[in-house]
């Protein structure tokens, strides 16, 4: 496995906060890796913001699932990172993957999560990510999936699912062998969870998920979510 990490960050609209997300990334674009943005289409300004502070700004078709797969595809790295347009990485994020990739010899894994906000539920929220995932040993993309280009490829890369991409991929993965669980935390927007109510959200995704892994149509669950 090479040292290159290419980091795929899937946008559509993200005009207020894209450039600080990117700004962050820069010391690693410096020690050699790449960081990709892929546009779903936006209409205010979000590929032209982020051309100077990524390596390539590609369009695709709306939808995380094509957007990071089209991503993938473009990239040139042997290990692929995959993060959300409101996260940021921990410091020395890119040793934490590629030391822990080859330590353990595994083909994948996560970070751990920490929510922007200051309420106090969002804690809770945070510890019920990071249980439900060392438990379940399946990823959501806000922990900022990673994984060795080959697994990807063997799994087929993201099933192009409207919701709950990420928990499939996971799925598929997690079949090929167990995640690397770093205990490093990205930290992620809460703004969602803010703006919907953070207990009404908790339930809302709890639901959601329930649904899926019980073969809810993820159209539909996209619907509710929406």
């Amino acid at each position: 496995m090479s040292g290159r990490i290419s980091i795929v960050v899937p946008a559509l609209d993200e005009a207020a906060g894209i450039r600080s997300v990117l700004a962050e990334l820069q010391p690693l674009r410096q020690r050699g890796h790449e960081v990709l943005v892929v546009d779903g289409g936006s209409t205010d300004g979000t590929p032209a913001l982020a051309a100077p502070l990524a390596d390539r700004v590609i369009s695709s078709p709306r939808g995380r699932a094509v957007q990071q797969n089209s991503g993938a595809a473009a990239a040139s790295g042997d290990v692929l990172l995959f993060l959300h347009a409101d996260t940021t990485l921990p410091e020395g994020a890119d040793v934490l993957v590629l030391k822990g990739l080859r330590r353990t010899g595994r083909g994948w894994g996560r970070f751990g999560v920490r929510l922007s906000g200051r309420h106090p539920l969002l804690r809770v929220v945070e510890r019920m990510i990071g249980v439900r995932s060392w438990l379940s040993g399946i990823a959501t993309g806000d922990q900022a999936i990673f994984v060795r280009r080959e697994w990807f490829q063997r799994v087929g890369g993201f099933p192009e699912l409207p919701l709950m991409e990420d928990v499939a991929i996971a799925r598929a993965l997690k079949r090929l062998g167990p995640p690397l669980c770093l205990r490093a935390r990205v930290t992620t927007s809460s703004r969602r969870w803010e703006e919907r109510g953070v207990a009404r959200t908790i339930l809302l995704m709890w639901r959601l998920r329930w649904a899926y892994f019980r073969g809810a149509d993820p159209a539909e669950l996209a619907r509710r979510y929406r």
